[in-house]
Protein backbone atom coordinates (compact mmCIF):
# COMPACT_ATOMS: atom_id res chain seq x y z
CA UNK A 1 0.00 0.00 0.00
CA UNK A 2 1.31 3.35 -1.02
CA UNK A 3 1.74 6.12 2.18
CA UNK A 4 3.41 9.55 1.59
CA UNK A 5 3.53 11.06 5.11
CA UNK A 6 4.17 14.49 5.92
CA UNK A 7 5.68 15.73 9.10
CA UNK A 8 7.46 18.82 10.70
CA UNK A 9 5.23 21.68 10.07
CA UNK A 10 4.48 23.96 12.97
CA UNK A 11 3.99 27.28 14.06
CA UNK A 12 7.43 29.43 13.33
CA UNK A 13 8.21 33.35 13.40
CA UNK A 14 8.30 35.19 10.41
CA UNK A 15 12.42 34.59 9.08
CA UNK A 16 11.81 31.53 10.79
CA UNK A 17 13.09 27.71 9.22
CA UNK A 18 11.44 24.73 9.26
CA UNK A 19 12.02 21.02 7.62
CA UNK A 20 9.52 18.97 6.27
CA UNK A 21 9.78 15.56 5.82
CA UNK A 22 7.85 13.26 3.26
CA UNK A 23 7.85 9.62 4.65
CA UNK A 24 7.37 7.28 1.95
CA UNK A 25 6.28 3.33 1.94
CA UNK A 26 5.06 1.19 -0.35
CA UNK A 27 6.90 1.53 -3.41
CA UNK A 28 10.97 2.30 -4.03
CA UNK A 29 11.61 5.72 -4.02
CA UNK A 30 14.45 5.68 -6.12
CA UNK A 31 12.24 5.36 -9.08
CA UNK A 32 10.24 7.88 -7.87
CA UNK A 33 9.48 11.94 -8.72
CA UNK A 34 8.65 13.62 -5.50
CA UNK A 35 6.60 17.30 -5.53
CA UNK A 36 5.67 19.53 -2.73
CA UNK A 37 2.49 21.35 -3.11
CA UNK A 38 1.17 24.10 -0.72
CA UNK A 39 -2.22 25.89 -0.22
CA UNK A 40 -3.50 28.42 1.49
CA UNK A 41 -7.12 29.22 2.60
CA UNK A 42 -9.08 30.89 0.00
CA UNK A 43 -6.53 30.40 -2.79
CA UNK A 44 -5.39 27.55 -5.41
CA UNK A 45 -2.82 24.75 -4.27
CA UNK A 46 0.73 25.92 -5.45
CA UNK A 47 3.28 23.75 -6.52
CA UNK A 48 6.82 24.69 -5.48
CA UNK A 49 9.22 21.57 -5.82
CA UNK A 50 9.85 18.89 -7.48
CA UNK A 51 12.61 16.30 -7.29
CA UNK A 52 14.14 13.62 -9.46
CA UNK A 53 14.15 9.92 -8.29
CA UNK A 54 17.53 9.11 -10.12
CA UNK A 55 19.60 12.34 -10.16
CA UNK A 56 18.39 14.83 -6.67
CA UNK A 57 17.67 18.04 -9.27
CA UNK A 58 15.34 19.63 -8.03
CA UNK A 59 13.17 22.63 -9.62
CA UNK A 60 11.79 25.47 -7.49
CA UNK A 61 8.70 27.67 -7.85
CA UNK A 62 9.85 31.53 -8.12
CA UNK A 63 8.18 31.95 -4.76
CA UNK A 64 10.44 29.77 -2.93
CA UNK A 65 13.81 30.04 -4.89
CA UNK A 66 16.32 30.58 -2.52
CA UNK A 67 14.69 30.00 0.81
CA UNK A 68 13.74 26.20 0.08
CA UNK A 69 15.92 23.15 -0.61
CA UNK A 70 14.34 20.18 -1.73
CA UNK A 71 16.65 17.03 -0.49
CA UNK A 72 15.70 12.96 -0.86
CA UNK A 73 17.15 10.16 1.11
CA UNK A 74 16.55 7.19 -0.96
CA UNK A 75 17.69 4.52 1.98
CA UNK A 76 15.44 5.88 4.06
CA UNK A 77 12.46 6.63 1.86
CA UNK A 78 12.20 10.05 3.29
CA UNK A 79 12.28 13.27 1.12
CA UNK A 80 12.84 16.15 3.05
CA UNK A 81 11.67 19.84 2.14
CA UNK A 82 13.99 22.96 4.04
CA UNK A 83 12.60 25.83 4.51
CA UNK A 84 14.40 29.08 5.46
CA UNK A 85 13.44 33.09 6.19
CA UNK A 86 9.85 31.99 6.26
CA UNK A 87 7.14 35.02 5.26
CA UNK A 88 3.34 35.35 6.75
CA UNK A 89 2.59 34.44 2.88
CA UNK A 90 4.53 30.78 3.52
CA UNK A 91 1.29 29.69 5.83
CA UNK A 92 -0.01 26.93 4.34
CA UNK A 93 -0.82 23.55 4.35
CA UNK A 94 2.32 21.74 2.72
CA UNK A 95 1.62 18.07 0.48
CA UNK A 96 4.29 16.09 -0.73
CA UNK A 97 3.16 13.88 -4.00
CA UNK A 98 4.66 11.05 -6.37
CA UNK A 99 5.08 10.04 -9.71
CA UNK A 100 6.93 8.14 -12.13
CA UNK A 101 6.96 10.55 -14.80
CA UNK A 102 10.35 12.99 -14.22
CA UNK A 103 10.42 16.92 -13.13
CA UNK A 104 10.56 18.16 -17.11
CA UNK A 105 7.48 17.17 -17.75
CA UNK A 106 5.21 20.04 -16.42
CA UNK A 107 4.58 19.07 -12.36
CA UNK A 108 3.43 22.32 -11.34
CA UNK A 109 -0.66 21.95 -11.54
CA UNK A 110 -0.05 18.42 -9.68
CA UNK A 111 -0.23 15.69 -12.07
CA UNK A 112 0.69 13.22 -9.62
CA UNK A 113 -0.13 10.13 -8.70
CA UNK A 114 0.35 9.58 -4.73
CA UNK A 115 -0.16 12.11 -2.51
CA UNK A 116 0.13 12.57 1.25
CA UNK A 117 -2.27 14.26 3.19
CA UNK A 118 -0.50 17.16 4.43
CA UNK A 119 0.99 19.34 7.62
CA UNK A 120 0.14 22.89 8.34
CA UNK A 121 2.51 25.57 8.07
CA UNK A 122 1.82 28.73 10.30
CA UNK A 123 4.25 31.79 9.89
CA UNK A 124 3.25 34.11 12.63
CA UNK A 125 4.42 36.74 15.08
Amino acid sequence: QVQLVESGGGLVQPGGSLRLSCSTSGFTLDYYTIGWFRQAPGKEREGISCIMGSSDKAYYSDSVKGRFSNSRDNAKNTVYLQMNSLKPDDTAIYTCAARTVGCGTPWEHGAFTYWGLGTQVTVSS
